[in-house]
């Protein structure tokens, strides 16, 4: 029996719609596929709230689009280049954007970066990049002595002498993590390994407090519960900017300043080199550099900037870029350093 014609019609209506939508979500998830192969995947380990506007800034000059991974976590820099270890089989990263270098420079070693040399490589001096283009440093942060002003005249001459005695009201971060591993490796470096035990193990032995970052010695220092501490200038001009007591002197080792650069690098096998490139020139420019000087962590620029637009308490440190401690080929002392420092804090 033939089926009556308005339900044919009906049942046509309804197939033709089933149709329609499934074409319109099969096509939604063709473009959603697609967008998301198309994203330059950044991990990046400077803080969001400054990261993400020059990441948003990028995507907007060249149509680029950025995808980023954060981690906010303390050890964040040493978690997301552990990351990258483990994803090198099949990476995700396109595009590293460390808060510091010498992580960075590990991946090289590891056979994980590319080399790249674009006019941003070109703009930054040699003591912060790879000679052979895998890495190179941009926008960085001084290590320093920080001071409660209202207990302690702070100088070289009365740093050497607090550092001889007694030390339960000064703090430092623990150094397996972060900038205070970057100083250690330096120290390591300047002195050798065995040197930097003995020095360490005598701060412990006179009761030196040891915190778990850079900020919690800023407020240990800045509420007076301790006089002198090692922190960086980004922690130093948190404590300035909510009118706290403090002052910084830079920590020198060989009469050379520690700057920790942020450094960004391509991923050795990315299927987007040429978005990467883009964003690794980007980040390497004048203008990113500028910004971040500006910035409340107030971040040093490296490579030749108008200081005239640079904050006057940045433009301070400015003569110690070319008095910082080279950071190009310490490679090796770092790895010694952190594995002492893993068999002390990881047992």
């Amino acid at each position: 029996m033939n089926e009556p014609r308005g339900r044919r019609t009906r049942s046509g209506w309804l197939m033709l719609a089933f149709v329609e939508i499934a074409v319109v979500i099969m096509i939604g998830l063709v473009f959603y596929y697609q967008n998301q192969d198309e994203a330059l995947v950044v991990y990046c380990a400077h803080d969001a709230v400054f990261s993400e506007k020059i990441l948003k800034q990028f995507e907007q000059k060249t149509g680029i689009k950025v995808e980023p991974r954060f981690d906010t976590e303390a050890t964040k820099s040493l978690g997301l280049t552990n990351l990258i270890i483990r994803e090198k089989d099949h990476p995700r990263c396109d595009v590293f954007w460390n808060n510091q270098a010498l992580g960075t420079a590990a991946l090289k070693e590891q056979g994980l970066l590319a080399s790249y040399q674009g006019p941003g490589f070109q703009r930054i001096p040699a003591e912060f990049k790879d000679p052979e283009g895998y890495w190179t440093g941009f926008a960085a942060r001084l290590r320093v002595y920080i001071a409660n002003t209202d207990s302690y005249e702070l100088s070289y001459e009365n740093v050497a002498e607090t550092l001889t005695g007694p030390l339960e009201r000064v703090a430092i971060a623990k150094p397996l993590y972060g900038t205070t591993l970057s100083h250690f490796t330096i120290l390591c470096d300047a002195w050798g390994l065995e040197k930097l035990q003995e020095w360490y193990q005598s701060l412990l032995d006179r009761g030196i407090q040891v915190t778990s970052g850079n900020s919690s010695v800023k407020n240990l220092v800045a509420t007076d519960a301790c006089l002198l501490g090692y922190t960086d200038t980004d922690d130093y001009f948190v404590a300035v900017d909510a009118g706290q007591p403090v002052t910084a002197l830079p920590v020198l080792v060989e009469e050379k300043a520690l700057l920790i650069p942020n450094s960004v690098a391509i991923i050795k096998g990315t299927k987007r080199q040429k978005q990467a490139e883009a964003l690794v020139d980007y980040l390497l420019s004048a203008e990113v550099e500028l910004e971040l000087s500006q910035s409340q962590s107030r971040q040093i620029p490296l490579g030749e900037v108008d200081w005239d637009q640079v904050p006057e308490d940045v433009q301070k440190f400015h003569p110690y870029v070319k008095q910082a401690y080279p950071l190009s080929d310490l490679v090796k002392q770092r790895t010694l350093t952190l594995d002492w420092l893993k068999s002390e804090y990881l047992k």
